[in-house]
Formats: structure tokens, sequence, C-alpha cells
């Protein structure tokens, strides 16, 4: 596993965010709205950014402070975005990879290894919709977890 950031993060409770890429509208506020609360809140939350929620998650809680450990579904890249660099920075973001530097494209079995380790980084989950019989359902069928 490779990491760029600040590895004392992961000494904080973190509540991983996962959510099936096509979700509802209403899932989709809600997300909103519960990213808005842990970053009110201060709470580290263990996200991706792939799919377009997890973007708009992520983007929300990168306008707050508290820290923010971010897992890519590719190899750590050679350029940031500005922003995350100046999280990073501040020592309170994390960027990490399960996978090594040369892997560039993501696949299906590249995000389904993001999101386990995002269940394995964290100490409970968090789900803004779960398709039935998808891949998120299989992965979240034994496990503990609440929904936004």
């Amino acid at each position: 596993m490779e990491h760029f950031g600040n590895k004392d993060i992961l000494k904080h409770h973190k509540t991983g965010f996962l959510s099936s890429r096509k979700c509802p509208a209403e899932v989709v506020l809600k997300s909103y709205e519960w990213a808005k609360r842990q970053r009110a809140e201060g709470n580290c939350v263990v996200c991706g950014n792939h799919s377009q929620i997890e973007k708009d998650v992520f983007n929300i809680l990168m306008k707050g402070v508290q820290p923010l450990i971010l897992v890519l579904p590719r190899g750590l890249k050679k350029r940031w975005d500005k922003s995350w660099l100046e999280n990073i920075d501040k020592n309170r973001l994390l960027i990490i990879s399960p996978f090594s530097k040369d892997i560039t494209r993501v696949s299906r079995e590249k995000a389904i290894q993001k999101n386990k380790t995002i269940l394995n980084l964290s100490d409970n989950i968090v789900a803004g919709h779960k398709s039935p019989n998808g891949q998120l359902d299989k992965l979240l069928a034994s496990l503990k977890f609440e929904y936004v």
C-alpha cells in the first residue's frame, strides 16, 4: 500500500463512506448533508473520489479542517491538485492507494479493491446507497453499516 500525506491520521476514529455510482436524487442530497455534518463535527472520513457522489462528498469534506483520508482506485499520481497539496501541507489529508504507482487506469476490479481498502481502514461504515445485487451490496452483505 502506497501513501502520500499525514499517516498519523490513521490514529483517528475513522468513518468510511461508500456509495453505488447510481443513486436516487434524495440519497445524493442526504449524502451532501451527511458530509456537511461530518465536516462541522470534525470527524475523520475515509472515502474515494471515483464516482460523482464520492467526488462531491470528498469536495464538501475538503472545505473543512478535519482529518480526511482519500483512497484511490489506481496508483498514486505524479501530479496533484493544488488544494490537495495545500491540505497535505496542513497535515489534514492522507492519500492512500492499494496499488503501485505504475497502475494508472481504473477498472471495476480496482474500484472493488479501493472499496475493500476503505472498509479495512474504517472503524465504522456509512453508505449513501447500494444498488441491489451490485458490487457494493455484495461487499457490505456481512458487515454492519448505516445509511446516510
